[in-house]
């Protein structure tokens, strides 16, 4: 039996790998605390439930347009005048399952076999294996100065005559921080004179802390939506906790749009219309369940970051966005993916390999989770590795003696 060459090379998806590892243990009845996890806790915005309900209950659920319902890319217009004082048409729209399907469509219909796209790492997992998957060459470019923030000198000595996109996180998954205007000005002043796309994925740009904000790549640019080369990536799934609704958008120019409406309609057809008018409720319902989930968040950052704080040996930069950080365990292991296992067979905490980011020893916890979740989390990691921390613990009704040390 033999396979696609390209398709083996695909690499599983770590977090959905450990996501069943943590499911199994459960299973076996272990306390296990989830700390890989990439969404947040919070109920759906009631808005969106009704008006998938609503929808649900005509029993008329047929095929829709393939780049999605004239009614939600109407809201994605106005979010997007709202928090990017652009102003796009329906027609710099479609609508994908997830943003993730969003960055796929752009990579397919962008790439040619062996063009280029530098990611700026720490970087999402998904983020090489996509490029990867359209045919093109992930090109990494790693940060030296322990900061994850990236140097524009450092992007400018990779970029070839094959370079034809970068993808910008920010806030960003899996560190935290927010890329300077600086930094960001400079990439899109270089990238539109030198013709190369620019894949802004904004998909936590609502969720920062202390008053910072992500300013929009589109700022930096005079260029209108139809000439300039930044692509800009959204969706409902972070902001307002909607992860399994699946539903992400794309606003390009028309010409491109209309080739990733074309992709899309050879694979999805369209995304199923009773998840798009719940995205369309979210985003035209009350604003404030972002606001509550924000400070929720916050909060959450603030106690993980006190947590770690009292940890030997361990290092992490302070996150100004998302739900995620990525602490250096370097001093107890710099294998990560050996860490991360130990973790979860030893301490029942499940976190995710710094090696899956492009960061060696490191580690990836999120703090989208209860403040239980996360004081109980760090505790018991902090047993599992710190000889200076006590040696017995409780694990749900178990109690554990630490002999490893």
């Amino acid at each position: 039996m033999t396979f696609s060459t390209l398709a083996m090379s695909i690499a599983e998806s770590p977090t959905l790998r450990l996501n069943e590892q943590a499911r199994l243990l459960r299973e076996r009845g272990e306390a296990v605390i989830h700390l890989g996890i990439g969404e947040p806790k919070n109920r759906a915005p009631i808005p969106a439930i009704l008006s998938a309900s609503a929808k649900l209950s005509t029993g008329d659920i047929k095929y829709v347009p393939t780049d999605g319902l004239p009614s939600l890319k109407k809201a994605i217009i106005r979010y997007t005048e709202e928090n990017y004082d652009r102003l796009v048409a329906p027609e710099n729209v479609i609508v994908s399952a997830g943003a993730k399907q969003s960055i796929f469509n752009i990579f397919y219909s962008i790439l040619n076999p062996q063009d280029e796209v530098i990611i700026l790492a720490p970087y999402w997992v998904s983020y090489p294996e996509i490029v990867k998957m359209c045919y093109g060459i992930p090109v990494i470019v790693r940060p030296e100065d322990g900061t994850f923030h990236p140097r524009f000198e450092d992007i400018e000595r990779v970029v070839t005559s094959s370079t034809k996109a970068i993808i910008l996180n920010s806030p960003n998954n899996p560190s935290g921080i927010i890329f300077s205007d600086d930094f960001v000005a400079q990439i899109v002043d270089f990238c539109e004179r030198k013709g190369i796309y620019i894949i802004s994925d904004d998909i936590y740009h609502k969720l920062v802390f202390d008053g910072k904000r992500p300013t929009p790549a589109w700022k930096f640019t005079n260029k209108d939506i139809e000439n300039t080369k930044v692509i800009v990536v959204n969706g409902v799934a972070k902001t307002y906790g909607m992860t399994g609704f699946r539903i992400g958008w794309a606003i390009a120019p028309r010409k491109l749009v209309e080739i990733m409406t074309n992709v899309q309609s050879q694979v999805t057809t369209c995304v199923a219309p009773f998840l798009q008018v719940a995205a369309e409720g979210a985003l035209l319902g009350l604003q404030s369940v972002v606001e509550q989930l924000r400070l929720t968040i916050q909060n959450n950052r603030d106690v993980i970051m006190n947590e770690l704080s009292t940890f030997t040996g361990v290092k992490c930069v302070k996150p100004e966005g998302t739900f995620y950080c990525l602490p250096d365990f370097r001093a107890y292991n710099a294998d990560s993916v050996a860490l991360s296992n130990f973790l979860l067979q030893r301490a029942y905490v499940v976190t995710v390999p710094g090696k899956e980011f492009g960061m060696e020893g490191h580690l990836r916890l999120s703090y989208s989770g209860s403040v239980k979740d996360v004081t109980e989390g760090i505790a018991r990691i902090k047993w599992a590795l710190d000889p200076n921390s006590p040696n017995e613990i409780y694990i749900g009704d178990k109690k554990m003696v630490r002999d490893w040390l």
